[in-house]
């Protein structure tokens, strides 16, 4: 059995991870309401959850990560290069979780280790 490399982390998402976040929540909601959560993202302190518990949080199914290739993700994890804290927005609606920015992180992190605490900002 493979053993899961250390995964490394960055302490702070790359600016450019916030402006991609924003335009992925362009794609469903009004400009005004993007750029007010890509201010609250940026200044929203880092938590971790289980990657099982934010994809499932996200309602995202199995079928849908399987279906992604997020193999240049799985080669930095497995290189050691540090990566980048994933951006969260719930709804207020108490609708699944919108993993706004790192969804490929998050196939490959469920991949190498489902039990796997993954650094987030979430608001």
């Amino acid at each position: 059995m493979k053993k899961t490399p250390e995964i490394k982390w960055l302490p702070e998402p790359a600016d450019s991870d916030y402006d991609a976040a924003e335009t992925f929540l362009k794609l469903l909601y009004k400009p005004k309401d993007c750029r007010r959560w890509s201010k609250r993202l940026r200044r929203a302190k880092i938590s971790e959850y289980a990657a099982k518990d934010i994809l499932r949080a996200s309602a995202t199914p199995m079928s849908e990560v399987n279906a992604f290739d997020w193999s240049k993700q799985k080669k930095e994890i497995d290189q050691g290069n540090p990566l980048s804290p994933i951006l969260i927005v719930r709804q207020d609606n108490g609708q699944h979780l919108l993993i706004a920015d790192g969804f490929h992180r998050m196939c490959a992190l469920f991949a190498a280790d489902q039990e796997v605490n993954v650094p987030c900002k979430i608001v």
